[in-house]
């Protein structure tokens, strides 16, 4: 089940103090016979920073285009500020945005190109180079003013890019998945400066991004994409402690979905529940203190590093996934008899519809 109106609309916590930086009414935005974005209504508070995330072709990239102007909507209003924008070119709204593949000027040493923008506007020289060493700064690249793009490394040129759209102070920073094009390490790096700048600055910033960890880590609010609608849009733990439906539940992380005719012989209660792989607990005995508990046999173990990850069938056809951290597991392996335990307060009742198959179910 989408929804697309109550749950877009979840307030911030700021959003009493100062007006919406952007509003979208009833947005949509068809490509032919195709619906890309379906009657979206959603406010970003001024000074936070807001993702949109969702597999490709969930529509978030489309939402980002038309807030920027490159796209037009099919129907409904997009405000800045409570300014509407709707039908005003990119250029004449107060927003910049960084792409994936930054789109720097190659010729152009890292300064000239932090200074373009100021230099279209007519900014007087001794003022243009101020504000540029004050980007620069910003993005601790100050000493590599003078280096050209094909001279940085991906990190380096992602600043450059960030720094090259704040130098123009726009109300509204949009970045189409800018770290994608980075290996994992130096992804979680820029993921911390990220957050760190976007605190300095103030400004408000709207992350497209298809990577779960990243926007649960930089985000104030995020919102869940499916199918052109918004399944859910809250804080990182909300959408992930509190899934509004199964879709979001298992995009974000990875869930134990338990279908209610199955759930009220598995846990007592008959409801579509979710428990989160990681609270659950693995011995070889069953639970001292009488608990609540399943046993079964292991079938996998998947080891990442910082944690294991086990699969164990509860019965023929019907797995679930443990995961423990590192350090705090007890080696189990394939082929093990295992018991399964948890608090009541792990189990989640997930109050909307399912809109993806449950991982709990019996083959039929």
């Amino acid at each position: 089940m989408r929804s697309t109106t109550a749950p877009a609309t979840c307030p911030h916590p700021a959003a009493e103090a100062s007006p919406p930086a952007i509003s979208m009414r009833g947005v949509a935005k068809h490509f032919g016979e195709t619906i890309a974005v379906r009657n979206l209504d959603l406010d970003i508070v001024r000074g936070e920073l807001f993702s949109m995330l969702g597999p490709s072709g969930s529509g978030k990239t489309t939402v980002l285009r038309m807030i920027a102007g490159f796209e037009r909507p099919t129907a409904g209003r997009i405000l800045l500020d409570g300014a509407d924008v709707t039908d005003k070119a990119p250029f004449d709204r107060e927003v910049n945005t960084v792409f994936q593949d930054y789109a720097l000027f190659p010729h152009m040493s890292v300064a000239d190109n932090v200074g373009y923008g100021l230099s279209v506007r007519k900014v007087a020289r001794e003022e243009l180079r101020r504000q540029v060493a004050g980007a620069l700064d910003r993005v601790h690249l100050g000493h590599l003013a003078d280096r050209f793009p094909s001279q940085l490394s991906g990190g380096q040129r992602q600043r450059v890019a960030l720094a090259r759209a704040l130098v123009l102070r726009p109300r509204v920073l949009l970045l189409d998945e800018p770290l994608g094009a980075l290996d994992r390490k130096l992804r979680e790096q820029m993921q911390i400066e990220l957050k760190a700048i976007q605190r300095e600055v103030g400004i408000t910033f709207v992350l497209v991004t298809h990577d779960q960890d990243e926007a649960l880590t930089l985000s104030d609010r995020v919102a869940v994409f499916h199918e052109g609608g918004i399944e859910q849009v809250g804080t990182p733990t909300e959408v992930y402690e509190r899934p509004a439906t199964t879709f979001v539940a298992g995009f974000l992380g990875a869930a134990n979905i338990v279908e209610p005719e199955l759930s009220e012989g598995l846990f007592g209660r008959r409801e579509l529940l979710s428990i989160r792989p990681e609270r659950l607990r693995l011995s070889v005995a069953a639970p001292a203190n009488g608990g609540p508990e399943l046993s079964g046999v292991v079938t996998e173990v998947v080891y990442s590093g910082p944690a294991t990850t086990y699969v164990v069938e509860l019965r023929p056809g019907m797995t679930v996934m443990c995961t423990r951290p590192a350090g705090d597991d007890a080696g189990h392996r394939r082929g093990d008899a295992v018991h399964l335990s948890w608090s009541p307060g792990d189990l989640y009742a997930i109050p909307g519809s399912p809109t993806t198959p449950t991982t709990i179910k019996e083959k039929r």
